[in-house]
């Protein structure tokens, strides 16, 4: 915000000789513009940090819904387990983030590659970090954790969750965001003095950084470990491992749909800035179309998984279209806000596509993700990372990113090619960097034999085996382990022929 001035000696001639000490009288009300103005700035930050916190709470809120999704996605014998680990997610990120994460990601200054300052928050607030931004950027990395928990469900061993999850949020996660968000990042937007291509890379909330990241490890994490038992038969053929929960899965979405406008909209990290003094259009009106775009992209993403799978399977299928749903908001992540709410549209439909045909491409492959959080989180976010490329809106770019203006904007909106080059950059070094550090470190776990749980205790389920009990009372279909000798059998009514009199 733009800070009120005065000049005591330019008013003091504008008081007139009438004045008994215009020199005094223009001091006096300088100082009293000064404290007015000061009053404003601090409103601003006020303002500003109150957003951020909210939408930081807003994010944080949707660890409860990857609890619940991925509750309901396993079966009742492992519920207790997969909850666990969401727990572990935020409470084992939240020490190492704060130790070196946020460090790594944006200790200023510091070199293209990775943050040099502010471990252990030290020397945190300052002008352009408060503890606020910590507990945003917090948030994320314990989302992208999250992911990849969902990937390696039902057969991980709990040790394996305690190492990969600190690894990925204290240092992984935090260098590709250093990368693509740090004003020091060699490829970020906000690096002005070296833009890659001349553009930098447009990852506004992190399709890439977030989601891709995420889902790369738990491709890695479910490529190592193998499928779970059943999950293809001697033939190969898919056997549905279905998740015991349709309610705790449509739970689970809506409150990740509810977290998802902190996580998008809040990317601003502030919402009081202008783009013309005086006018209704600002940053305010910025929040609110990238809250639409999210909307519209997960909105049309779930409809047409809806009527694909009608068509491919025959049936209404709520666990699918949930998923869609999420697919559309992972791939709109990326370029929210800065384009038209008609291409949020097109990205919630590609991306729809794109899930499907990788779920297809992960059942040929004999790919057993429980969660298909790899197919959705990496698949759709590489598509969300790609879109924002060819659809991004030059008026939005520049006011988003107004320290460079100018800059290319999407392929099919004149803008030329150059940040389409970005982004496949940005989609190739995430590929490269997460499988050099997070293949390495599950191939390490299952050489020690540290990351898979053994045969009979995959069978029993988690929750009797390691966790002391079950969730609940609960028999999964399908599922002997759990039931006991003798069995009670449901006998389905048959048709009779009535007799004849």
């Amino acid at each position: 915000m733009a800070s009120l001035s005065c000049s005591a000696d330019d008013l003091a001639q504008l008081l007139g000789p009438n004045t008994t000490n215009p020199t005094a009288a223009a001091a006096y009300l300088c100082s009293q513009f000064s404290t007015i103005s000061d009053k404003f700035t601090d409103t601003a930050y006020a303002v500003d940090s109150t957003y951020l916190l909210f939408s930081a709470y807003l994010v944080f809120s949707m660890q409860l819904g990857f609890a619940m999704l991925c509750a309901g996605s396993v079966r009742a014998k492992n519920t207790m387990n997969i909850m666990l680990t969401n727990v572990l997610d935020a409470a084992a990120g939240g020490l190492f983030y704060y130790l070196f994460g946020f460090a790594f990601a944006f200790g200023t200054p510091s070199n293209g590659f990775i943050g040099r300052h502010f471990f252990g928050l030290k020397d945190v607030p300052t002008q352009s970090y408060d503890y606020s931004s910590f507990l945003y950027q917090w948030a994320f990395a314990i989302a992208a954790a999250g992911i990849t928990s969902g990937s390696i469900a039902e057969r991980t061993q709990f040790v394996a969750y305690l190492i990969y999850s600190s690894f990925l949020t204290g240092f992984v996660y935090p260098v590709v965001s250093h990368w693509f968000w740090s004003t020091d990042g060699w490829a970020s937007a906000f690096n002005t003095d070296n833009l890659l291509f001349g553009s930098g890379v447009i990852d506004f909330a992190g399709s890439g950084v977030v989601h891709m990241v995420g889902g790369m490890a738990g491709l890695w994490g479910a490529l190592i470990e193998g499928p779970r038992i059943g999950r293809f038969d001697h033939s190969g053929r898919s056997v549905a491992l279905r998740g015991h929960s349709a309610s705790l899965v449509v739970l689970g979405t809506f409150l990740l749909w509810f977290g998802w406008y902190g996580f998008n909209p809040g990317s601003f990290t502030k919402i009081l800035h202008h783009y013309s003094s005086g006018s209704y259009y600002g940053q305010w009106s910025a929040v609110g179309r990238t809250a639409v775009t999210t909307t519209l992209a997960g909105s049309t993403a779930a409809l047409t998984t809806l009527f694909s799978k009608r068509i491919l399977s025959g049936h209404w299928n709520v666990t699918d279209v949930c998923n869609g749903l999420l697919g559309g908001f992972a791939a709109i992540t990326a370029g929210c806000s800065v384009v038209e709410p008609w291409a949020a549209i097109i990205c919630g439909f590609v991306a729809a596509v794109v899930l499907i045909s990788c779920n297809r491409l992960a059942e040929k492959l004999k790919f057993d993700d429980p969660l298909e959080a790899a197919q959705l989180h990496g698949g759709c976010g590489a598509w969300g990372i790609i879109f924002t490329a060819l659809f991004a809106n030059e008026k939005y770019v520049n006011e988003v990113y107004p320290d460079k203006p100018g800059r290319p904007y999407g392929l099919f909106m004149g803008g030329g090619g150059k940040l389409l080059a970005a982004h496949v950059i940005q989609i190739l070094v995430i590929v490269g960097w997460v499988s050099a550090t997070m293949g390495p470190l599950f191939y390490a776990l299952h050489k020690l034999k540290l990351l898979r749980i053994s045969a009979e205790d995959e069978m029993a389920g988690m929750d009797m085996t390691r966790h002391g009990g079950f969730a609940y009372i609960y028999h999964d279909d399908n599922d002997d382990s759990q039931k006991p000798g003798i069995q009670l059998r449901k006998i389905e009514p048959r048709a009779t022929t009535p007799t004849s009199v």
